[in-house]
């Protein structure tokens, strides 16, 4: 599938662009991987992590927001992972112009670039923030996964095919609730803040995002959205998971923070297929033909459906949590 292919990665100096990268040196024999960021420092401490493989990697420093930049680096280029996003949620909503321009301009230079440059496949991350947004980061993935999704009618039969995964914080990742909780148990704090007690997430690692991206990669036909079938869990029984002896402390909902993550709403339900370890949202546009492009093995879910973390059949227990957190990286 990527073994003998050009591989670039937007924000290819992330946790994901660097799990991915491992991922596809391990499973795959790529011509080359081309890690694209603007970020001069994280691709010189990836570039010793990765010192063993220098020659599969190609190091492009670069911003999504610059076409020039983009059109040279997808020369040659046979799939895209566009990864590189604004996602702090606080200073999004500080910095809104800023976030349009990397998550929305950004994503419509990828979509010309890509087709100009005759890329075959490119591949979207998404988030749960998308869905029913709240915040401006939701707001501008909202826009750039309807531009990567309508991207395929005039991307031509024949030309690149876009498709998009979605899923919500990565367990452990920089900025999520894990390094939070822990840095707070490391100083001997015996309060934790929980926002709402009657919190809920899903729960994905890092390697889960992988996979589903690769599912993307082996099977799009363009236009899909792509979501795990994953687990919930409750964030006061993370909380005990990380430190059972310390008292919650209810602070309230901060600005742009849902309840619970959504991944599939009631409107998109009329488009949706699950099946067995992930759902696929279908394009609802005339230039998609089902008969050619559907994925056969599929069913279509009940009418008004909705995947959210509290509306879950699976769930994760605090023994259960405890065990999962001791073999995740924390990126702090």
């Amino acid at each position: 599938m990527l073994s003998d292919k050009t591989i670039l990665i937007t924000g290819g100096t992330g946790s994901f662009g660097k799990k991915f990268t491992k991922r596809i040196l391990s499973e795959y024999n790529p011509k080359k991987i081309i890690i694209y960021s603007r970020d001069e420092y994280k691709h010189y401490l990836m570039q010793k992590e990765f010192s063993e493989y220098k020659e599969n990697l190609r190091f492009f420093i670069g911003d999504v927001r610059d076409k020039e930049r983009l059109y040279r680096a997808l020369n040659g280029v046979d799939i895209v992972i566009h990864a590189a996003a604004l996602k702090h949620v606080p200073l999004m909503e500080y910095n809104p112009i800023e976030a349009i321009k990397t998550n929305i301009h950004g994503a419509m230079n990828i979509i010309d670039a890509a087709i100009d440059r005759g890329v075959k496949t490119v591949v979207a991350l998404s988030t749960d923030k998308a869905v029913n947004p709240v915040n401006l980061y939701g707001a501008t993935k909202l826009v750039s996964d309807k531009l990567f999704v309508s991207a395929n009618a005039y991307s031509g039969k024949e030309g690149t095919r876009f498709s998009v995964v979605r899923y919500g914080n990565v367990a452990g990742s920089r900025g999520s609730v894990i390094p939070f909780f822990m840095k707070l148990k490391e100083k001997g704090c015996k309060e934790f803040p929980i926002t709402d007690f009657r919190m809920t997430r899903f729960w994905i690692t890092l390697d889960e995002g992988v996979d589903l991206v690769f599912k993307a990669i082996k099977e799009s036909k363009g236009g899909e959205i792509y979501v795990s079938k994953i687990p919930s869990f409750k964030v006061v029984d993370l909380a005990k998971a990380i430190s059972p002896e310390a008292t919650l402390k209810e602070i309230g909902i901060r600005e742009g923070e849902k309840l619970h993550e959504v991944m599939i709403t009631e409107e998109d339900s009329r488009n949706t297929f699950e099946y067995d370890d992930h759902y696929i949202i279908y394009p609802q546009f005339d230039w998609w033909n089902y008969e050619n492009y559907f994925k056969p093995g599929g069913k279509k879910v009940p009418e008004n459906f909705r995947y959210s973390s509290d509306k879950n059949d699976q769930w994760l227990s605090t023994e259960e949590l405890k065990k999962l957190i001791e073999k995740i990286d924390v990126v702090y």
